[in-house]
C-alpha cells in the first residue's frame, strides 16, 4: 500500500478530483462487463451480425442511461441533505456560534485557549464556511452536482461498452468470442489496477477480482445463450 502524499492528507479538492475519477473508472467497469455479458451472451445464440449489433448497442444505451439516471437521482439527494444541513446551521449560528466552534477544533486536538481564538477568527471570517467544513464536512461553495454526476456515468459507461462492441462486431466470425473475450479481461485488468491505485492499494487482489468477475459473467451468459440458440428460442 501506498503512503498518502502531504497533498492527498490534506488537499480537499484533491480528495473530491479522486472521487470523481474512481467513479468514472467504475462506471467504465460497468460498462465493459455488462455489455460484454450482453454480446457474449446473444453470440453464443447466433452469430449474426446486425443481432449483435443491435444486442449490444441497446445495452449500451439502457446502461449508459440508466447509470446517468441513478446518479442524478443520488446525487440530487445528496445535495439536498447538504442544503438542509447547512440551513439548519444558518440557525444556529445565531446564538453564540464561537463556543460550539470551540468546542468542536478542541474535540480535534486543540488546546481550549487556541481552540477559542481560532474560533473566533475563523468566524469573523465566514462563519457558515468555518462551521460546515470542521462540523460537517460541506464546502458551501463547492456542493456535489447532480448534472456532472449524470454526465460523467453516462460518458464513462459508453467509453467502457464500446469496447466489447465493438470488439464482438468487427472481426470476422470465428474470431469474435476469442477477440471479444481477449480485450474484456485486458480491459477489466485495467480498470482493477487503476481502481486500486486510486484507493491506495494493492493491485494484484483487486485485478483478479474484476478478471474473474468479468470472465465468470461472460461464460455464464454464453452458456446460457448456448443453450437457448440450441433449443431455437
Amino acid at each position: 500500500m501506498t503512503e498518502p502524499t502531504h497533498a492527498e492528507a490534506h488537499g480537499g479538492s484533491l480528495g473530491s478530483r479522486l472521487n470523481w475519477l474512481r467513479a468514472a473508472v467504475l462506471g467504465a467497469n460497468d460498462g465493459i462487463v455488462s455489455t460484454a455479458g450482453l454480446v457474449v451472451g446473444v453470440a453464443g445464440a447466433t452469430d449474426d451480425r446486425s443481432a449483435l449489433l443491435t444486442a449490444g448497442l441497446a445495452g449500451l444505451l439502457a446502461g449508459s442511461m440508466s447509470m446517468a439516471a441513478g446518479e442524478y437521482v443520488s446525487v440530487s439527494t445528496q445535495r439536498d441533505s447538504e442544503k438542509a444541513a447547512l440551513a439548519l446551521e444558518r440557525r444556529e449560528l445565531r446564538e453564540q456560534p464561537e463556543a460550539e466552534l470551540a468546542g468542536l477544533l478542541e474535540e480535534r486536538g486543540l488546546s481550549r485557549d487556541v481552540a477559542r481564538e481560532a474560533a473566533v477568527q475563523l468566524t469573523e471570517r465566514d462563519a457558515l464556511k468555518a462551521h460546515a467544513r470542521v462540523e460537517l464536512g460541506i464546502d458551501p461553495d463547492d456542493l456535489t452536482n447532480p448534472w456532472h454526476a449524470a454526465w460523467a456515468s453516462f460518458l464513462a459507461f459508453t467509453a467502457g461498452a464500446l469496447l466489447p462492441l465493438i470488439a464482438i462486431v468487427l472481426p470476422p466470425a470465428d474470431r469474435r468470442l476469442p477477440v471479444t473475450v481477449a480485450s474484456v479481461l485486458a480491459a477489466l485488468a485495467g480498470t482493477g489496477w487503476s481502481s486500486a491505485r486510486l484507493g491506495a492499494a494493492a493491485p494484484g487482489r483487486a485485478v483478479l477480482r474484476n478478471v474473474g468477475g468479468g470472465a465468470l459473467a461472460m461464460g455464464v451468459t454464453y452458456l446460457v445463450g448456448s443453450l437457448l440458440g440450441a433449443a431455437g428460442v
